[in-house]
């Protein structure tokens, strides 16, 4: 069906009469109005009075009246002309002077909504934060700081010299070039050897010593608390600022200002930051690009590294994609030639990694019926001998202690009675309760053979320490994970302990640990989603990346039928080449990222209601609907990466008709998605 002409429609330019005018120069301010309605997904004239000329600026705050409400808009240009008809409604009210959506952020707000087939004004949301008049007015009376003196010479130049191209890269940062790069970063526990704080901050100086302004996206909030700490002991006289959205609303305001107005250059920050208004931005990095904490969570769901990688070509500036790991997506940037590959010789990755083993049935197989023990002799005995040196590591992927359990006699998983969600043990002799709702089950039985016998269906982190804690009684075990009785431990010092950690809440040993267990491999590795394989061997190089090198002795054991790819990847400690090798993979199944797709979920009658709207460019495929829950259905839409821009505007000219139509039931789209 073709767009109705609401949509297509134009109409003549029309000069501004002299009586609205009133002296005014450019008396039109075309202002993007905060609303999500898709089909009002543009900009929309008002009159600027005398009164408020010198302030309602490019870029500033204020209020307009539509459909009857005062609602908050952006002014986007001033003009002399406009296409409406009628008489223009005036500005209600300039919020404030300052132009906080400046041209550079207000032009990557419309390039990652058009990424994304979202509105502007979901994008603007993200990038700008909610105005706090005390904050600003703070601010704007201080002084920019004195940066007399802060160079790259504060910094011994050596960090980049163990990767190939490295020193390279640093050197073009510091003449003013904008390279671009994906970074295999290399573990480091020796005093006196670079490690990735090191680099990054090496890189961040030579780009200020060129004048310009440097932007760190890191997944967590302690991680940015980490990078900026190391930011702030590189770079003496150099305020570094950090930006968070779950900053209170001054603090994050006031980050905001201060870069907007110059007084700090260099942001560390989590997703939000990918927006920071930095003047002269002349880096981009974004270290673990492959963590989910960085996708945003709310429409149009937009990656930051994609954000950073679309500032980068926007403003001209440096990237850094940099991680132990290599997403697929850095690959494909990699193998098009848009970025370089910085990776550190064969020989330095020996010398920097501890050694890693992953034992299949063969290798167990003189264990006998031991073998099929989830941490077998090999692995104790793995841990005897480090704790002799130092501390162990022991990666679990679930937290609690019995996350999911399953009937004893015919092994169905065991589900709550009220809302089928899976139950779990929290202790030995504890009552089974729902994962989902909470609610115990004292009485349950399993409804397919009537047995009330429960068996392990997977074993959590507190099960890990209380069987370690038994085997090796004297030595302390220490919980790392999210759940509230125990929580995250940051850091521990280098005497003999087991540290039992879920993903992402290892803490750092001084000196590293001297091994890793990496339990349970095939419930990351052989889950059902796109993801698994590259999140499996991230999040396992995570773990390795805190153990000694193996000249130290460092050992890292793989448990638990890992999928053959990553961890034979992991074995190598070769992220660069598992990525290529995904790579080569999905371009022969045409799925992200070497091909466009977006998601389309929601009720049956919306979505086959959105695909009815749907234009499709040539080559562009629709794959269902088909059920996704029981109470939505999915829609693949898929093209080739050349007609992927022409791919998610239909996908929003789609979504803007059915918002015109007013037609009930969301539909959301979400391009590139990792679950399908």
């Amino acid at each position: 069906m073709h767009q109705p002409a609401l949509l297509e429609q134009t109409v003549a330019v029309r000069t501004v009469s002299g009586a609205e005018a009133a002296g005014v120069e450019l008396p039109v301010a075309r202002v993007a109005v905060d609303m999500s309605l898709p089909h009002l997904d543009r900009p929309f004239d008002y009159r600027v009075t005398p009164e408020q000329d010198a302030a309602a600026q490019p870029g500033t705050r204020v209020s307009v009246r539509f459909a009857g409400k005062d609602r908050t808009g952006y002014v986007l240009e001033r003009a002399a002309t406009t296409d409406h008809h009628g008489t223009l409604t005036p500005l209600r009210r300039v919020v404030s002077a300052l132009p906080v959506l400046t041209p550079e952020i207000a032009a990557l707000c419309r390039a990652v909504a058009d990424r994304y087939a979202g509105s502007l004004m979901d994008v603007v949301r993200l990038a700008v934060p909610p105005r706090h008049a005390t904050t600003e007015k703070a601010v704007l009376e201080g002084t920019a700081p004195d940066r007399t003196g802060t160079t790259a010479a504060h910094l011994p130049g050596t960090a980049w010299d163990h990767y190939v191209g490295g020193a390279a890269y640093v050197r073009r940062l510091g003449a003013g070039e904008s390279p671009r790069a994906v970074w295999s970063a290399l573990p480091a526990h020796e005093p006196g050897v670079p490690d990735r704080l090191a680099s990054i901050a090496e890189a961040a100086a030579a780009t200020l010593a060129s004048g310009r302004g440097v932007v760190v996206v890191v997944p967590s909030a302690h991680e940015a608390e980490v990078v900026e700490a190391a930011l702030t002991a590189a770079l003496p006289g150099e305020p570094v600022v950090s930006l968070q959205a779950d900053h209170g609303p001054s603090r994050r305001y006031r980050a905001f200002v201060r870069l907007l107005t110059g007084q700090a250059r260099v942001v560390v920050g989590t997703r939000a930051a990918a927006f920071a208004p930095v003047q002269r931005v002349g880096l981009l990095v974004c270290w673990d690009d492959g963590d989910d904490l960085l996708a945003e969570p709310r429409a149009p769901y937009p990656h930051a590294r994609e954000v950073l990688t679309l500032r980068a070509a926007q403003e001209g500036a440096g990237l850094l994609l940099g991680g132990w790991s290599r997403s697929i997506e850095a690959g494909l940037l990699v193998a098009t030639g848009w970025a370089a590959s910085v990776t550190a010789s064969r020989a330095t990755v020996r010398e920097r990694t501890p050694r890693v083993e992953a034992p299949g049935e063969v290798d167990l197989a003189r264990e006998g019926p031991a073998a099929a023990a989830r941490i077998p002799r090999p692995a104790w005995e793995l841990v005897r001998k480090a704790l002799e040196k130092g501390p162990v590591l022991v990666q679990v992927p679930r937290s609690g202690y019995l996350p999911v359990v399953a009937c004893q006699g015919c092994r169905e998983p065991a589900r709550c009675r009220e809302c089928h969600g899976p139950l779990q043990l929290g202790g030995r002799t504890s009552v089974p309760s729902c994962r989902w709702c909470g609610r115990p089950d004292r009485t349950w039985a399993c409804p397919t053979c009537g047995s009330s016998a429960m068996r392990a269906g997977r074993v959590g982190s507190a099960r890990t320490a209380e069987e370690l804690g038994r085997a090796f009684p004297k030595v302390p075990v220490v919980l790392s994970g999210a759940r509230a009785d125990h929580g995250v431990v940051r850091e521990v010092d280098e005497k003999a302990r087991v540290v039992v950690a879920t993903p992402g809440a290892e803490p750092v040993a001084r000196g590293g640990y001297q091994g890793a267990l990496l339990l349970d491999a095939a419930a990351v590795s052989g889950r059902q989603d796109l993801a698994a394989p590259s999140e499996a061997l991230r999040r396992w190089l995570a773990a390795a990346a805190l153990v000694r090198p193996a000249s130290e002795g460092g050992r890292v054991m793989l448990l638990g039928d890992p999928a053959p790819i990553p961890g034979q990847a992991l074995v190598r400690w070769d992220p660069a080449g598992f990525a290529e090798r995904e790579l080569a993979e999905r371009r022969e199944l045409h799925l992200p990222p070497a091909s466009r797709m977006a998601s389309v979920r929601g009720s049956a009658r919306a979505v086959a209601g959105l695909l009815r709207y749907l234009e499709r460019p040539d080559g562009v495929e629709v794959l269902g609907p088909v059920p996704f829950s029981e109470e939505e259905v999915q829609a693949l839409v898929r093209s080739d990466l050349a007609q992927g821009s022409r791919l998610t505007r239909a996908l929003a000219q789609a979504a803007a008709v059915r918002s015109a139509h007013k037609e009930p039931d969301p539909v959301r789209i979400r391009v590139d998605p990792t679950e399908l």
